[in-house]
């Protein structure tokens, strides 16, 4: 199981990226929230573009925005590997499209309440699937035990189409409830992690 650590929970990124960075985690997740897609907002990227003074780990950035337009521009100069948007924006493919046109991995995003079945005509340009295992935009919720069929019926999804893209799964992730994602390829983690006082023991028990 890969491990994906959100810094969102944190309340000294410099200091726990560096801390990240010491660790065998095998990605930074990067939150991105425009206040409009969801309640919340992140810090912009005139301050997010200093994460690679910290760390060197690639980044998989998700973007919870109704415009990805600048954010996919801006975030593709980082280090990064993978940017995921939400199946709920309007015209999901005219940014996957524009992802791709920058070489970098595609994740398309689908809340607790979207159909498994919304997800097909991205399948062509994906190369991940995040699952959201709480409602997006605020670090420190409960995994939503439903999340485990959802999983599945992904997973089901993936192999009728013959579609290699992985599975990750964010959302109250701990050591108690990641049995219940044991069908994905890949979890995020954020308070679990940078709340504890071992990050690397925390991110051994993921996987």
């Amino acid at each position: 199981m890969k491990v994906s650590a959100s810094f969102l929970s944190s309340k000294n990124i410099p200091v726990d990226l560096k801390k990240l960075d010491n660790t065998d985690v095998d990605y930074i997740h990067v939150d991105i929230m425009d206040g409009k897609f969801v309640k919340n907002k992140t810090m912009p990227f005139s301050e997010m573009r200093n994460i690679y003074k910290y760390t060197s780990k690639r980044l998989e950035v998700h973007l919870m925005v109704e415009d990805p337009t600048e954010y996919i521009k801006n975030y593709a100069e980082l280090n990064t590997e993978y940017i995921i948007i939400h199946a709920e924006i309007e015209d999901p493919i005219k940014y996957l499209e524009m992802i791709k046109s920058y070489s970098i991995k595609c994740g398309i995003s689908i809340k607790p309440n979207t159909p498994v079945s919304s997800l097909v005509p991205f399948l062509p340009y994906i190369d991940e699937v995040l699952v959201m295992s709480v409602e997006p935009g605020e670090g420190g919720q409960a995994f939503i035990p439903e999340s485990e069929e959802r999983i599945k019926e992904i997973r089901d999804l993936l192999n009728e189409y013959k579609i290699n893209a992985i599975i990750n799964v964010d959302g109250g992730v701990t050591n108690e409830t990641v049995s219940k994602c044991r069908l994905c390829d890949m979890v995020v983690a954020g308070s679990y992690i940078v709340k504890s006082e071992d990050f690397q023991e925390r991110i051994t028990s993921l996987r």
